[in-house]
């Protein structure tokens, strides 16, 4: 058809070239995709290195195969090629216009030539499909060969392609031409190969040698190198001077040679292609540990010791080893004698669990209280080790080590024989007189409770008879383990006991001041109240910090009406009652006292958070309670049993008696007469009934008290039937004992009533909190609302759920954990600095008692 060349001037020139250059591409792409799928195939291969791996003629037939396809292909996308004419762009240009303008003004008028209307109308359909070549646009080429291509070969060799770029080299290509030189060569050529393998635990990666650029190789200690030779046996050769082997060492000729990189020297290959290195060799160094800081110990004897550790690679293990230090121990009293020979003390160390042990710091936390060695001087040694065996010994310290302190002094008197009698067993004579004396004829409120005079008589006795037969190991340990129990139990007391004690205090001093006393009573009264008061607080603060053990929270409800008191408050206030006792103003003394009893009787140590009706509560204060009549009548035992060995001796204390017969109450006497009743629910006197009797009625209130016990199908509660079941089976035996007027065993099966009374009370507790955990599980707001209103020694509010802090948020982030951890070794830190002031001290330690 005839063309208009002036339409083609302006406005289809570009549209028709890049349509007609389009058509040409489809045409290109669906004859030769073959061939050019086939030459990306060669070249991936020859970028992995396949012609260096494979055998010469296996080489050579791939090469063949390969020629031919690329020629196949190639002849075969002649033979499909066909050159796209200029007619056909136009055609493909024209078919995407409305009413193909190009091919309407390329045609003539064939009906009405001569006629002026009919050439004016051939003239306007003209010029209207002129105006159409406007929104002329090139056609794109339709490249698509998935008809022709089914299986994508194409993409296949375009993956090997990129394979052969990331894990291959280019520089392979050019070892195709080696195998040029000849048929001879190419059959019997010489070839090699080799790696360098780290030890695993560097994780290093495994290098090919051939790709080792340069003359030098920096290589880590104890890697391994692996040659392989390949041609004909003896053409290549191996020289080293880096194994250090001697002996029987295999031929420079052997295809495969496989050896250690032991010292610095040089690797060669001899022959046709080889190569030489000089190799310098890395070194692993051994690894270090040192002690970071001072211990640290925790109320209740625990040790945190921290540590750094470093190693080039990284850490597999470590111990800690204590050691006597001998030496530096003060050889007197009863550490004159050589102590027995015990093994030093080893620890393993704590590693990370996660991340790299290339450097870390980490604590080693353990108890000591009970070794023999606690507070004596030893000599902390640590060891780590790495991979390659080697070990690194920190610098030895020398310390005190940490242990439980006690502050009672009988319970302190008691620890230190119990570590006299671990030091040497011929100290057992020594230590039964001194434990002798400490109990005969003691002062008053030397035991704070009976049961435990009782029981250290019975250990003093058992002590005494083994010394004299000469102790055994055995003996020596089950007397160290019943005196550490003993000394815990008074150290600990009871929250009950001292505040009855703080309570006589203030009756006495409040007694002493109406009757007008002299001043040295005064001065001692007041020294007893402010001894009791403190060993209160000591009990409140230890058993509040229990239950932020057990329980992770406060209730913050119940916190609200918590006193903020401390003991500097309470030393102020009582130094004032002093001060108005000397200035004769007994009316304000006495006024102020009675505001400190107030205040002593408004502070709270939250109980898990059950409120004062709920079941739980109810049913643990009549536990309480049974445990308080249970003692009454073990105390009222144990005073019928002094009576039976010296009549008489207990009549002096008849009056004024602060202690329990049976049941609470005062001025009750020894000998049964007057009191309140035993809480069995009859009302009746205590002298009015047999001891047996009322151990009965108390079992029997047990058996009541089990039958209604909460948190029925939970661990906790089931534990807490059984714990009590127990106890049952004690108070049954006691009142067996008691009819047979047995009253030593009456006193040791109430004592076992009372152990498992207080394991029950315990456990309930337990499953209290747990329960209350589950129920605030969808309260955490009401809760974190709650907490806010609770404040930190200096009366600051904290934060939501009791955390301390202000309104906002002070550790943000995924880190807060590390952070916490961080704050709290750093208040311990300032704790046990000596330099600092008392008041920043007391602070530290509230700080260090609360969390």
């Amino acid at each position: 058809m005839a063309e208009p060349r002036d339409a083609f001037t302006s406005k289809v020139r570009w549209p028709l070239r890049l349509t007609w250059a389009g058509l040409i591409a489809e045409r290109v792409a669906g004859a030769f995709w073959p061939f050019w799928s086939v030459a990306m195939i060669c070249l991936a291969l020859l970028m992995m290195g396949l012609h260096q791996t494979l055998a010469v003629e296996l080489v050579w037939a791939v090469m063949i195969v390969a020629v031919l396809s690329l020629i196949l292909s190639g002849w075969y996308g002649l033979w499909k090629f066909r050159w796209s004419r200029r007619a056909e762009a136009v055609a493909r240009l024209d078919a995407t216009m409305t009413g193909r303008p190009l091919q309407a003004l390329g045609d003539a008028q064939a009906i009405g030539a001569g006629d002026a209307a009919s050439e004016a109308l051939w003239r306007e359909h003209r010029k209207r499909m002129a105006a159409r070549l406007d929104g002329a646009r090139a056609v794109h080429p339709d490249l698509k060969l998935a008809r022709r291509d089914p299986f994508a070969l194409r993409y296949v060799a375009l993956l090997g392609v990129a394979v052969g770029l990331m894990f291959g080299s280019l520089g392979r290509i050019g070892d195709v031409g080696d195998l040029g030189q000849g048929s001879q060569a190419l059959a019997a050529g010489p070839a090699w190969e080799g790696w360098i393998e780290p030890p695993a635990y560097t994780g290093l990666p495994v290098l090919y040698l051939p790709d080792q650029a340069g003359a030098d190789l920096s290589i880590p200690e104890g890697s391994d190198i692996i040659l392989r030779f390949y041609g004909e046996v003896g053409r290549l050769t191996l020289a080293e001077t880096v194994s250090g082997r001697i002996g029987e060492v295999p031929p420079a000729s052997d295809p495969e040679q496989k050896f250690a990189v032991a010292k610095d020297g040089r690797i060669e290959i001899n022959g046709p292609g080889g190569r030489a290195w000089n190799v310098v060799l890395l070194p692993d160094a051994a690894p270090g540990v040192a002690v970071a800081g001072p211990a640290e110990t925790t109320y209740e004897g625990q040790m945190s010791l921290p540590f750094e550790a470093t190693d080039d690679y990284g850490i597999v293990a470590g111990r800690a080893v204590i050691a006597l230090d001998l030496d530096a121990v003060d050889r007197r009293y009863g550490l004159g004698l050589n102590p027995e020979k015990r093994p030093v003390i080893e620890r393993d160390l704590p590693l990370p669990i996660a991340g790299s042990r290339a450097e870390f710091t980490e604590s080693l936390i353990d108890n000591f209280s009970e070794h023999p060695w606690a507070h004596l001087p030893v000599v902390v040694t640590l060891e780590v080790s790495d991979e390659a065996g080697q070990s690194g010994v920190g610098e030895p310290v020398r310390m005190a080590l940490p242990g439980r302190r006690f502050f009672d002094p009988l319970a302190a008197a008691v620890i230190e024989q119990r570590r006299d009698l671990l030091w040497n067993r011929d100290n057992a004579g020594r230590v039964a007189r001194v434990l002798r004396a400490v109990s005969w004829e003691p002062e008053e409120r030397l035991f704070l409770s009976e049961a435990d005079y009782l029981q250290f008589r019975v250990i003093l006795r058992r002590l005494e008879t083994y010394a004299s037969a000469g102790i055994t190991k055995e003996q020596r340990d089950e007397i160290a383990q019943a005196l550490w129990d003993l000394a815990v139990q008074m150290e600990d007391g009871d929250i009950d006991d001292a505040r009855e004690r703080m309570e006589q205090a203030q009756e006495r001093l409040n007694e002493a001041m109406k009757r007008g006393a002299s001043e040295n009573e005064i001065a001692e009264l007041m020294q007893e109240l402010r001894d009791a008061t403190q060993d209160y607080l000591r009990q409140l603060s230890r058993q509040a910090q229990q239950e932020r053990d057990q329980n992770d929270e406060f209730d913050s409800a119940e916190n609200q009406n918590f006193m903020q008191m401390d003991m500097n408050d309470l030393q102020r206030m009582m130094d004032r009652i002093q001060e108005l006792m000397e200035q004769g103003r007994m009316a304000e003394a006495q006024q102020a006292l009675e505001e400190l009893q107030k205040l002593m009787e408004n502070m709270r140590v939250t109980q898990g958070g059950e409120g004062q009706g709920s079941p739980g509560q109810q049913a643990m204060d009549n536990l309480a309670e049974t445990l308080r009549d249970q003692q009454g009548l073990s105390d009222q035992a144990f005073r019928d049993l002094q009576e039976q060995f010296n009549p008489g001796a207990n009549r002096g204390q008849s009056q004024g008696n602060q202690g329990r017969s049976g049941g609470e109450g005062q001025g009750q006497s020894h000998d049964g007469q007057g009191g309140r009743g035993d809480g069995a629910g009859d009302g009746g006197q205590p002298g009015e009934r047999s001891l047996a009797e009322r151990q009965r009625d108390l079992r029997d209130e047990l058996n009541r008290q089990r039958g209604n016990l909460p948190g029925e199908g939970t661990e906790g509660g089931q534990a807490a039937r059984d714990t009590l079941e127990q106890a049952e089976r004690a108070m049954r035996g006691a009142e067996d004992a008691l009819r047979e007027d047995d009253l030593a065993g009456a006193i040791d099966k109430q004592a076992e009533a009372m152990d498992a009374l207080r394991e029950g009370i315990r456990n309930l507790g337990e499953a209290m909190a747990e329960a209350q955990r589950e129920q605030q599980g969808g309260q955490g707001q009401a809760m974190g609302n709650a907490g806010s209103q609770q404040r930190d020694p200096l009366g600051r509010k904290p934060g939501s759920r009791g955390v301390l802090g202000g309104d906002d948020s002070l550790l943000q982030g995924e880190d807060v954990y590390r952070r916490a951890r961080e704050l709290l070794d750093e208040i311990r830190r300032r704790s046990g600095e000596g330099d600092r002031s008392q008041d920043e001290l007391d602070y530290l330690r509230r700080l260090l008692e609360r969390f």
